[in-house]
């Protein structure tokens, strides 16, 4: 599968994903689990799990995700679909925890809750690299209409 296919099937169905996931809260999920049922890599998990982003419990080497790790998975990924650094998302589920994001200045994306300020530079940033983006697109478009069709 092309690059470009993996990234687009991956934030297509996300949010299938996540409520799919969201509604099976009956049971704790294994590695296998939740890496199915949100389309990541085992290696995806045990990444976030290092960078104290998820904790799951232990049953002895088999690591057992509970519903707030779903959640806090499905909040990581919406905050990488929307270009956050995992620095940014770290910050971001710690004021959720903590919930020091006031509500009447902050507004909900995706689960995760972002400031007026944080939008506004996100937005700026994607901006650009739409621009830089299409850029390149066009270079790499005239290189390959200079080039004899095969």
């Amino acid at each position: 599968m092309s690059r470009q296919n993996l990234a687009m099937a991956g934030s297509s169905n996300y949010e299938a994903r996540s409520a799919a996931t969201a509604a099976d809260t009956d049971g704790d999920l294994t590695i296998s689990d939740l890496a199915r049922d949100f389309g990541v890599t085992l290696r995806t998990l045990r990444f976030y799990e290092s960078r104290g982003l998820i904790s799951p419990t232990r049953s002895g080497t088999t690591r057992i995700y509970s519903a707030r790790d779903r959640a806090r998975l499905g909040l990581i990924l919406k905050g990488k679909q929307l270009g956050f650094t995992l620095v940014e998302i770290r910050a971001m589920l710690a004021n959720e925890d903590k919930k020091g994001v006031a509500a009447d200045k902050a507004t909900s994306v995706g689960g995760l809750q972002l400031s007026r300020s944080q939008i506004v530079e996100q937005l700026e940033l994607l901006r650009s690299q739409r621009a830089e983006i299409e850029s390149a697109i066009a270079e790499l478009e005239t290189s390959l209409s200079r080039l004899p069709k095969a």
